[in-house]
């Protein structure tokens, strides 16, 4: 499934600034735009990898887990 989010790039001196709009924690930097692109994309996976690990780890009893799509 392809999903979409907004990218923000900001540059500071040398480096260049990302963070992910729409989730709060993805950020990252790199040292050409290129760099910061490749690293955005990793962070916004290691923070969805990881937000679910946390929420199967911590949900107990029964639960219905099911895809949930919008449009926007």
């Amino acid at each position: 499934m392809i999903q979409q989010f907004t990218a923000i790039y900001k540059k500071h001196g040398k480096w260049f600034s990302a963070w992910v709009e729409e989730i709060p924690g993805v950020n990252t930097q790199g040292r050409t735009l290129k760099e910061a692109k490749e690293n955005l994309k990793e962070a916004l996976l290691l923070v969805i990898e990881v937000n679910r690990a946390m929420s199967r780890k911590e949900t107990t009893g029964q639960i219905i887990r099911e895809p949930l799509k919008i449009s926007v």
